[in-house]
Parts: C-alpha cells; structure tokens; sequence
C-alpha cells in the first residue's frame, strides 16, 4: 500500500515511517520543509512531500493515490493549539476525502468522561480531532493511549528526571490516579497493523499494555528497574496541576509549555474501558509489553545511544524557513554578528569531531557555569532550557534538537549551523566551520548572529555583549585545542 505519514519529523512518525517500509509499503512523508528530514536513515526510501496542514492551498496532490492516511501531528504546547488542531485535521478529512483515501490512522489520547472535559485541553483537543476525521466519510481508526513509554517520549522523559532526581518528592493528588501505559513499540505494531483494517471499521479503539498503575507506582518502579533506591513521595494536597507543571518544568527536559498540558491529562485516570482491537490485531504471542520490561528496553536505548527519535525532534510552526540573515546581500534590516577565527593545529576531521560532539553531555566547552545560569533563565521564563541534551553523544541530524538549539543546517566535515529556541527578543543562530586558509593551514570559524525584534532586541544584544569575549572567545579557544588534543590522541606511537 502507499501511505502517507504526516508528522514524519516527530516522535511516532519518525519511527513509523521505517516500519511501514519494512513491511513492504510504500511511505511518502508530508512535512513543511522536506529538509527536515534529510538525514534521517531511511529517507532514501521514502517520498517526501513539502505541505502545511494549517494552509490546506498547500496540498494539492499530496494525497493523490495514497491507499492509508496517517494522522500524527499537533500542535500542543503553542498558543491556540486546539483551533490549530481543529483546522488542520479538518483540511486534512477533506483532501482525504477528495483524493478517495480507503483509510485514515489517528493516534490520539484516552477519552475523557463529559464532567472532565473542561479541565484538559489537551485531551478535549484530541477527542475532537478524532471525531472530526471519524465523520470525514473515509473508514477511520482513532486509537486512544494514554502515557507512551518509550526512549526519548515526552512522558518517559518526564517519569524518568522526576524519579532520578527526585528521592524525596512532595507530589500532588493526582500521582494517585490510575494509568494503564503502554510500550512505543506496540503502539508502533498497532499503527502498522490498522493499515489492514476491513473498510466497514470506523471507530476508537483504547490501546494500553498490561499494567494498571498509579504514577506513583510508575516512579517506584522505574526506580527499581533502574537500579534506585525506593523513592519517598509525600502528597500535598494544595499542589494545583498548574503548580506541579511548573515544577515538572524545571526538573525535567519538557518545558513548562508542555508540561502543563501533560500534567493536566494526568489529573484524570486513564486506564482502558475495552480491548476489541484485539478482534481485529490479536496480541503478540508473548503477550503486550508490560510496564517493566518497557522502562528496560527503553533505558537501554538510552545507554546505548540508540534513541530513533525523541519528543522534541518536532519544530514548532514558527520556526523561520531561512537560515541566518547576515550575509553580504540580505537587506532585511540589523544584524549583529560575533566573528571568531583560529588557526588548528589539527586535521579537519578532528576538529569537526570536537565540532559535531558540541552540547549534550559535552557542553559548550566554554564557561559551565554561564551556560548553566542561561539555561535555568530560560526555563524561568518558560522555555526549554539546556536539558533537552542531544538524541546521540557523537552525531548530529538536521532538524533535531540540541540543548536550547535546533540543527538548521549540517555540511559534515564542513559547517554545522544551530538556531537558537531558547526565550529572546529575536533570533539567534550559532555557526561553527571548518576551513582552510589559502596556505592550507587548518582553521575554525565561528558566528554568532543575532537578529533583533524591536527596542528589547538591540537592548539584549548591548547587554550580552560584553560577555562575549569570554564565552564565544572561550568556546572557540577551547575548540581549537580540543581537535589539538584529538589529534594527539590517535597519533601512533613513535
């Protein structure tokens, strides 16, 4: 079959993209910008559409001859999103249903009872994309899970720093509700298997794996799986789900953005009301992964620097289409540029080495502590903050998140270009070169730009400058010596 995967540069599109291929199916992908996902594995053996679900002008042909309808993305976590989400899903039933789609897939989160519905957005967002394709006139499957585990999901990564940092936590009423998880890889055999459906099935389905737990509970045993100690939870009744978010917010990657709507999905129990799908895709012989053996393979992932994707790989819609405005021949209005240049001693590769392994783990290799105090500013003011790390310790993709960073632009050996997401009044871009002068001797280059919005821009920008002599002078300084030392390294003996 040929199927089209809207939200192929997310968490689930972008490990659902390669399975449907492994099964002999033919995969186009819908993205807004097809460079997004120009490094990913498998995007040799894929079709890849550029289109936006919000301008349905835009998908003109996008559906023709698609045999199964994938429907992944939203907007959570933005300004609006349920409009947003309205639109989109509504452009997206009616070019189905004009390009005489025979299935439509939705992925969506637990029903709500009609008393709950006011108090999560979130999930009265999804329940209503889900009946809007229900009604599109196209044989519709919407499934409904609730906490997705999986290496690299907003949720695990949420359960995962609140247990591992937390030994002691004052917790709110609702870590007291039941939850029935489930594994990413039988959401992914769920998604993959609902291609197949016979054409008279138009319904939600509950998917959950075995385990009924409490969050806390969830904690207490990923703690033990992990090799923690029993973790002390102490409830505090006056912690308002807006509180907890906040909270949420700073412990863990998942800014505050995000963590509100998860946290307000929590407040209610989401535990499975049926298993029919089992009429249609029965379980797996060894039965549904349960909850421990989901937070083992998912922590190994983690260990072995094999996560496929992560929660944060998606862009919001914002993200500018260009890449940094300070080139000799853009006139669009102030750029302030910090130009940095050294010489290396160094092969090219050793430098791009030192290069490409920026962030995460590595650091900024420059002033810790200034990158710490920005990064917890950050997340102050409600952005992602320095704790989103990087999806593997040594490789870069375009289009993935790095620390308060988005990969716009990679040239391997040559350039690798980082836009900035952090909270500014503008936008900000961090370029890092290697280069050759014209004796042949090794250099880095390094830019910063900043394209200021406003008064408030040209103010950030005086304030932070003087720093930038210790920073972005100290990043390249420590760079350069850093692919010296590399070089030394794998230097054969003599």
């Amino acid at each position: 079959m040929r199927c089209l995967v809207t939200g192929a540069t997310g968490y689930i599109g972008g490990r659902l993209a390669p399975r449907l291929l492994a099964e002999g199916n033919e995969v186009r992908c819908l993205a807004r910008r097809a460079g997004r996902l120009r490094d990913v594995p498998w995007i040799s053996r894929v079709e890849v559409v550029e289109g936006d679900l919000s301008r349905p002008e835009t998908l003109t042909g996008v559906f023709d001859g698609v045999d199964v309808a994938y429907y992944l993305v939203h907007s959570l976590g933005q300004p609006g999103f349920e409009a947003a989400d309205r639109r989109a899903a509504t452009a997206f039933a009616a070019a189905a249903h004009a390009a005489g789609v025979r299935r439509i897939v939705y992925l969506g989160g637990p029903e709500l009872a009609a008393g709950d519905a006011a108090t999560s957005a979130h999930l009265r967002s999804r329940s209503e994309v889900g009946r809007i394709l229900l009604d599109s006139g196209v044989p519709t499957v919407v499934l409904r899970a609730a906490v997705i585990i999986g290496s690299g999901s907003a949720s695990f990564e949420m359960l995962r720093y609140l247990t591992e940092r937390l030994p002691v936590m004052v917790t709110p009423r609702w870590v007291a509700n039941r939850i029935q998880p489930i594994a990413v890889d039988d959401v992914l055999r769920y998604l993959v298997g609902c291609a197949g459906l016979p054409p008279e099935v138009n319904r939600g389905f509950d998917i959950a794996g075995p385990d009924v737990l409490t969050f806390g509970e969830m904690m207490q045993r990923y703690a033990r799986v992990a090799g923690l100690s029993r973790r002390l939870l102490v409830p505090v009744r006056p912690l308002t789900p807006a509180l907890s978010s906040y909270w949420v917010g700073l412990v863990t990657p998942v800014p505050n953005a995000l963590a509100r709507p998860l946290v307000a999905s929590l407040v209610h129990e989401a535990v499975a009301h049926e298993h029919d799908i089992a009429t249609y895709l029965p379980d797996p012989p060894g039965g549904l992964t349960g909850f421990d053996r989901a937070v083992e393979l998912a922590l190994a992932r983690v260990r072995d620097a094999e996560v496929e994707t992560r929660w944060s790989t998606a862009a919001g819609p914002d993200a500018p289409a260009e890449p940094l405005p300070s080139d000799p021949d853009w006139s669009g209005g102030t750029a302030y540029t910090d130009l940095r240049e050294r010489a290396v001693a160094a092969p090219p590769e050793a430098l791009w080495r030192v290069i490409e392994g920026v962030g995460g783990e590595h650091g900024w290799y420059s002033f810790p502590l200034a990158w710490s105090v920005r990064g917890w500013l950050d997340r102050l003011a409600g952005g992602v903050g320095l704790r989103r790390g990087r999806r593997h310790p040594h490789h870069l993709r375009v289009g993935e998140a790095l620390d308060f960073w988005r990969v716009e632009e990679i040239v391997p050996g040559e350039l690798l270009r980082l836009r900035a997401e952090m909270r500014l009044p503008g936008q900000a871009w961090l370029e890092m070169q290697v280069r050759r002068d014209g004796a042949g001797q090794v250099q880095y280059r390094q830019r910063a730009v900043f394209l200021p919005r406003g008064l408030a821009g040209h103010a950030y920008w005086a304030a932070v400058a003087p720093f930038h002599a210790l920073v972005f002078g100290g990043m390249a300084r420590n760079i350069a010596e850093g692919a010296e030392q590399v070089a030394a390294e794998v230097q054969p003996p003599r």
